[in-house]
């Protein structure tokens, strides 16, 4: 994204429900100051460059404002999510769950590990932020990142108290951070009508019924190994034996297959076109099936039941590997609607991307918890400001 002329005008008055929320009137210079700085030129964003671009003389309040200070985040998050809601909320967005990884040196830095880093495709040294991002007709816009903790550091006290991290934070895997962070943004009133998640969070049962459970429409990635029942699959309960006590482990009345064995025998490969592109129509090979996932309780055999109807899909790539994904979409949905849904979680990557390279989300250089958060925070709000002028342009501009 680029800025127009005379965008640092309108930054001031844009900020200001921000910098209500931050409460101590003493906050509130360093926190446009760091914003500015983000949104500005350079080769690094972190606190010393920041510092010497845009405040020469005010480094160390600008450190203490961003590294130092434990200001709770969380009543700065809320305008985010109401501001970018007023952006692209609606039945028609997605909220997509993804992580993304900043990848480091040394040991010291808070929730550093030897673990997949996305941005270089591999393990590596690095921390990873669990990040929520709101979607509308392929524009995105961060409503959300949180540190993943990995159990090296929960079960290490004196390792997260050098590092500042509440005592009240206890270890929680990715999905579920993803959950209470979805819950968050919902108190704070942000509309979707369907959550997108890549197989790290879809092949995860409990994460996907967390979804439905809050009435909410997923389309998410899962392993070719998931195990699947056709749709009509019939469970009966076994007959009473006697006087003894009832059986309560149903029957199934067939095997379940995995992904792959279903949509080799239930599914066909077919032209799919999703959308237009800049050079033209999108298409590509799907073979889209109505199944019922097997992630139901699990049986006295140690099968897990069938669960609620989903539709699989196998996408088939150019070079013939495949891809897979359970969607809870209507039985009624297009195909290119559901393809779709899938094909929409690209726009996360488009603003991991943006926010490293344009705007140094990865370029913090400090140790602790609340330092990392809020330059995650301001980050996110300097990218929520790019997009607020790039959409008041194009309406100028229509």
């Amino acid at each position: 994204m680029k800025t127009s002329v005379g965008w640092q005008a309108g930054l001031d008055r844009w900020l200001t429900p921000f910098l209500d929320a931050l409460g101590d009137k003493r906050r509130r210079p360093w926190a446009p100051l760091y914003v500015m700085g983000l949104l500005l030129p350079g080769d690094r964003k972190s606190m010393q460059p920041i510092s010497s671009r845009v405040a020469p003389g005010d480094a160390e309040q600008i450190h203490n404002f961003v590294a130092t200070s434990c200001w709770d985040p969380a009543p700065v998050e809320d305008v985010l999510c109401r501001r970018v809601d007023e952006m692209l909320g609606g039945d028609d967005a997605y909220l997509i769950v993804d992580d993304t990884g900043l990848p480091k040196k040394g040991t010291e830095s808070v929730g550093v590990a030897h673990q997949y880093c996305g941005a270089l495709g591999k393990q590596a040294n690095c921390q990873c932020l669990v990040s929520l991002t709101l979607a509308r007709d392929d524009v995105p816009a961060p409503v959300g990142l949180r540190l993943y903790l990995p159990k090296s550091w929960t079960d290490d006290g004196a390792r997260c108290e050098r590092a500042k991290v509440p005592p009240s934070i206890a270890y929680r895997p990715k999905w579920a951070i993803a959950l209470d962070e979805i819950d968050r943004v919902l108190a704070s009133e942000v509309r979707f009508g369907c959550v997108l998640a890549d197989a790290g969070y879809g092949a995860c049962a409990e994460f996907r019924h967390g979804l439905s459970k809050r009435g909410y429409d997923w389309a998410v990635g899962i392993l070719s190994t998931q195990n699947m029942y056709s749709p009509d699959v019939k469970i009966s309960m076994p007959p009473r034996s006697g006087a003894g006590r009832p059986r309560i482990h149903p029957n199934v009345k067939e095997s379940p297959r995995s992904a792959e064995q279903f949509i080799d025998k239930h599914a066909t490969f077919r032209r799919v076109a999703w959308r237009m592109g800049t050079k033209g129509r999108l298409m590509g090979d799907f073979a889209i099936v109505r199944v019922r996932p097997a992630d139901g309780v699990e049986s006295r055999s140690g099968v897990h039941l069938p669960g609620d109807p989903a539709w699989l899909v196998c996408e088939r790539l150019s070079n013939g590997d495949r891809k897979y994904y359970l969607a809870s979409l209507p039985a009624s949905a297009s195909h290119k609607k559901i393809v779709a849904a899938i094909k929409a979680r690209w726009a996360c990557e488009q603003m991991h991307q943006q926010a490293k390279e344009e705007l140094g989300l990865d370029h913090f250089e400090g140790r602790s918890w609340f330092g990392l958060h809020h330059h995650a925070l301001l980050t996110m709000i300097a990218f929520a400001f790019l997009l607020h002028l790039r959409l008041s342009e194009n309406k100028y501009a229509a």
